[in-house]
C-alpha cells in the first residue's frame, strides 16, 4: 500500500504547483515506466556472462593451438581471441563465402554438433605446408581437391581433439571430427532461425594470416549453459589446482639420477708442460694429502670428505655437510 499524504504535505505540494516550483509534465515523465523492446524473432539466450566465459575457454584453446600446431605445419602459429557474438544460425550461415572448410564437429555427450569455420586462405596454407611448402596461399580461389581435404581433415582433428581440456571446467566433452563440407548448404545442423554464439578467432600461419568461426548452437549448450559464467569456471579451475602432487613431485625427484664428484685438487701448468705429459709424470696439487676434499652434487659443493679406500674401489668418507648459508 503506498504512503498517505498529510494534509500539511497535501498543502505545500499545491503551493509548489501553483508558484511553479514543480512541473506536473515532469511528475508524469518521472512516473511512466521504462519499456524495454524485445524481439521475439531474435530471443537473447545468450548473456553477455555467457558471451564472456566463451571467450576464457577458447583464450585457452588459442594457447593450446599456438603450441600444438607448429608440430605439424613447421611454422610458428599465434592464435588470437577476436570476439563473440550472438546470431541466429541464418545469418552466419549468410556471411559464408564459396568454397568454405566447415568442420561439423559431434560434441558429445551434449545435444547436437558444432562447426569450425576456417578461412580458406589458412587452408590453401596448411596445404602448401604439408606438402614442403612455404606456407604460400594460391592466387587464385578454387575448390579444394579430395586429398587437399584429407590433408586439411588431419590438422582439423587435431584442433578438434585439444577442445577437451579447455572446456574440463564446465563439462567433460569428447569432440569428434564426423566430416568437413565445403558449401554451408550441406551443413545445416539446426533451424536456421535458432541462435548461436560465434567465437571468432585470429590465426597467423608464418606470414598467413585469417579467421577461425567456432559455431555453438544454444541447443547443444542449453545443459550447461548455467555453467557458463566466470565464477563457477574460475571456481571449479581453484578446485582443481588445490590437488596435492607435493608426494608425486618428491618421488619423482628422489629416483633422479645426478653425477656426485670428489675434487683431490687444482693444479696450474703451462700448455707445453700439458703437452708433454707422460705415464708416470708427477702433478703437484695446490691441497695436501691430510686435507679435507671437496665433494660436488651437480655443480654445487655439498660435503667435504676424507679420501680412502671401500674393498677394492677408491672412495671419500663424508665429514661435514655444507649449508647454503655457508
Amino acid at each position: 500500500m503506498g504512503d498517505v499524504l498529510s494534509q500539511n504535505e497535501i498543502d505545500s505540494l499545491l503551493a509548489a504547483l501553483n508558484s511553479g516550483e514543480l512541473d506536473v509534465e515532469e511528475i508524469k515523465e518521472n512516473g511512466e515506466k521504462q519499456v524495454k523492446d524485445y524481439d521475439f524473432a531474435r530471443p537473447s539466450k545468450f548473456s553477455k556472462e555467457h558471451l564472456r566465459t566463451l571467450e576464457i575457454i577458447f583464450e585457452h584453446y588459442g594457447r593450446l593451438l599456438s603450441t600444438n600446431l607448429p608440430v605439424y605445419l613447421r611454422k610458428n602459429v599465434q592464435v588470437e581471441v577476436m570476439n563473440s557474438e550472438a546470431v541466429t544460425y541464418s545469418e552466419f550461415t549468410n556471411a559464408l563465402s564459396n568454397p568454405v572448410l566447415l568442420g561439423i564437429v559431434n560434441f558429445a555427450p551434449l545435444n547436437g554438433n558444432i562447426i569450425i569455420e576456417m578461412a580458406s586462405n589458412l587452408g590453401y596454407a596448411i596445404v602448401d605446408r604439408m606438402l614442403g611448402g612455404q606456407g604460400d596461399v594460391l592466387d587464385k580461389i578454387r575448390d579444394f581437391s579430395e586429398i587437399e581435404l584429407l590433408i586439411i581433415e588431419r590438422i582439423i582433428v587435431v584442433c578438434v581433439n585439444l577442445i577437451r581440456e579447455p572446456w574440463a571446467n564446465v563439462a567433460s566433452v569428447h569432440p569428434r571430427l564426423e566430416r568437413i563440407e565445403t558449401n554451408s548448404q550441406y551443413a545445416q545442423i539446426i533451424s536456421p532461425s535458432e541462435m548461436i554464439a560465434i567465437v571468432t578467432m585470429n590465426i597467423r600461419i608464418g606470414t598467413v594470416e585469417g579467421l577461425m568461426n567456432i559455431c555453438l548452437p544454444y541447443l547443444t549448450l542449453e545443459d550447461i549453459i548455467d555453467k557458463l559464467n566466470t565464477k563457477y569456471w574460475y571456481s571449479n579451475m581453484q578446485n582443481q589446482d588445490e590437488t596435492n602432487y607435493a608426494d608425486a613431485i618428491e618421488s619423482l625427484i628422489q629416483r633422479a639420477k645426478i653425477p656426485v664428484k670428489a675434487v683431490l685438487g687444482n693444479s696450474i701448468i703451462s700448455v707445453s708442460d700439458f703437452a708433454g705429459l707422460q705415464p708416470g709424470d708427477i702433478i703437484r696439487l695446490d691441497r695436501k694429502v691430510e686435507e679435507e676434499l671437496d665433494v660436488y652434487v651437480g655443480n654445487i659443493r655439498k660435503f667435504t670428505a676424507l679420501p680412502g679406500a671401500s674393498g677394492d674401489d677408491y672412495a671419500v668418507r663424508i665429514t661435514s655437510v655444507i649449508r647454503e648459508e655457508q
